[in-house]
């Protein structure tokens, strides 16, 4: 397996990825036409301001994550906010979530980024744990949207 950044040419697999991720997350509904187009926006972008990160194991695409640096009045500067970390479910427990989440981290390191914040479905146990286990803590704030 490797992991590296992600191209044009993985948009369809990262679209399947996000139909998966998306089926249980209660608060989104899965529309491959935005969420293709929501891809390729980050992938416009990637480099200094934002990222993909793709987990390859013979030629197939079998996890992302994705990271947006943001401005932080809190920290002072630049932070990230981490999303769409997924791996195929016959993938899991493999440690391909670990490297992907590593891989991320260590960008965020290089960019100077103060602080890292994701999301998790408050029920999806599993992931929460996951994060646990690798020092992400639970924080005070809750999340709150404007769907427009």
């Amino acid at each position: 397996m490797i992991v590296r950044n992600g191209t044009r040419e993985d948009v369809d697999a990262l679209v399947v990825l996000l139909k998966e991720l998306f089926s249980v997350e209660a608060d989104f509904t899965f529309d491959p036409e935005k969420q293709r187009h929501g891809m390729q926006l980050l992938l416009d972008g990637c480099g200094k301001h934002r990222c993909i990160r793709v987990a390859e194991a013979n030629r197939c695409v079998i996890g992302m994550a994705t990271i947006q640096t943001l401005i932080s009045t809190a920290e002072g500067g630049a932070v990230g906010l981490v999303e769409d970390v997924v791996v195929r479910k016959e993938w899991r427990g493999k440690g391909v979530g670990s490297e992907l989440l590593r891989s991320i981290v260590d960008w965020a390191e290089k960019r100077g980024l103060l602080r890292l914040q994701l999301l998790a479905d408050k029920n999806n146990i599993s992931a929460i744990n996951f994060y646990k286990k690798r020092q992400w803590s639970g924080t005070e704030l809750i999340c709150l949207r404007m769907k427009r």
